[in-house]
């Protein structure tokens, strides 16, 4: 007799019914003297060894009075038999719509270790939803791909909504495990004069989990995530909650002026703009007053507007440059960037002072 209901998890479609005719074989048991056991109809006996009714408590109680087995035993076999009649369904519904597999950065997704591989497509379809947290496709529609309709229309490079949304959810499982203090705008904009400083750091071992820690101290839960193909973005800014709010990295350009400058530019959407609004940035798309906001907030953190001029008549050697930002506190390769940007120094000159990152996966 089968006891042992933890190890009962079978993978096929079996009723408990099969379980009972077993049963009644193995005593010699005809159904009609099975019923006149059990209290119930030769017909209702009939359909319960068929698969045809399902095993209620008060059934179960009898199998278990009549056939030696356990209430609980009878209730979980009959539990599973409905999941697996649920998961048949399921299975020829998402093998179906598996075309949506194609709208996903699969490859990276795999790569980056966020989805288990499946050679079945219904089960890729399945380990795709449970990524995402939705029931189904139409659900990642509303929650995914509504949201990103505005950004899909207004940028200028090509952006995949499918590889978007796969990397915005990946910086939401990397939120959950951050926790994280309730909201507190002035302690954030403290924090974010400290971490300016953290800007002269070469060492991502060192300035990240220092940048991670007191974000969280202050209700911003910081996630670097790498952004699959499809996905042009510096970085986002949402709301998690109202007490709690998301800061996404890519590190797209994997230099240091850049890094920082996507730091405190979706910083800047989180103290200036509204919690109910989804910000994500892309690259060459700076567009509208709250991106403006969030620009003119990053420069104006890193290299303070009264030390622009100098910086616009800054002599155009390394030495010079170090020393100008040795004197407002932040990296030199942050220095060259924003000249860059002003259009005082060639895109391709003194890039040496920069600092470079890259991705483990990478190396």
């Amino acid at each position: 007799m089968i006891e042992k209901v933890s190890d009962f998890n079978p993978d096929w479609v079996s009723p408990p019914g099969d379980t009972i005719a077993d049963l009644l074989e193995e005593r010699g048991w005809k159904q009609t003297e099975f019923a006149a056991r059990i209290g119930c109809t030769t017909k209702h006996v009939s359909l319960l060894v068929n698969g045809k009714v399902s095993i209620s408590d008060d059934i179960a109680i009898r199998l278990e009075r009549v056939l030696g087995s356990t209430a609980r035993f009878w209730l979980t076999r009959e539990a599973h038999f409905r999941a697996a009649i649920a998961r048949v369904g399921e299975r020829s519904i998402l093998h179906q719509q598996a075309g949506w597999l194609g709208q996903l950065p699969l490859a990276d997704m795999k790569k980056f270790r966020w989805i288990r591989p499946f050679s079945e497509a219904s089960e890729q379809m399945a380990e795709c939803l449970r990524f995402f947290g939705v029931a189904s496709v139409d659900a990642w529609e509303v929650n995914y791909a509504k949201p990103m309709a505005a950004f899909r229309a207004s940028t200028k490079c090509e952006m995949q909504v499918g590889a978007v949304s796969a990397w915005l959810r990946q910086g939401e499982r990397t939120a959950i495990n951050v926790e994280t203090k309730v909201f507190d705008r002035n302690a954030f904009r403290e924090v974010l004069r400290e971490l300016r400083c953290l800007t002269m750091e070469s060492d991502p071992k060192v300035f990240v989990p220092r940048m991670v820690k007191d974000c969280a101290q202050a209700g911003v839960a910081v996630a670097i995530v790498p952004a699959p193909r499809g996905c042009p973005v510096s970085g986002a800014a949402r709301w998690l909650t109202q007490d709690k709010a998301l800061l996404m990295l890519s590190l797209r350009h994997k230099s240091n002026d850049h890094f920082w400058f996507s730091f405190f530019h979706e910083a800047g959407h989180i103290l200036l703009h509204g919690k109910k609004l989804l910000f994500i940035d892309v690259e060459n798309d700076l567009n509208g007053s709250n991106e403006a906001e969030a620009n003119a907030f990053a420069s104006d953190w890193l290299i303070p507007p009264d030390a622009i001029v100098r910086l616009r008549t800054l002599s155009k050697s390394a030495a010079a440059i170090s020393a100008f930002a040795s004197k407002v506190g932040v990296a030199p390769g942050i220095v060259v960037g924003r000249m860059q940007k002003e259009g005082c120094l060639p895109s391709a000159h003194l890039n040496r002072l920069k600092v470079r990152y890259r991705w483990a996966h990478e190396k």
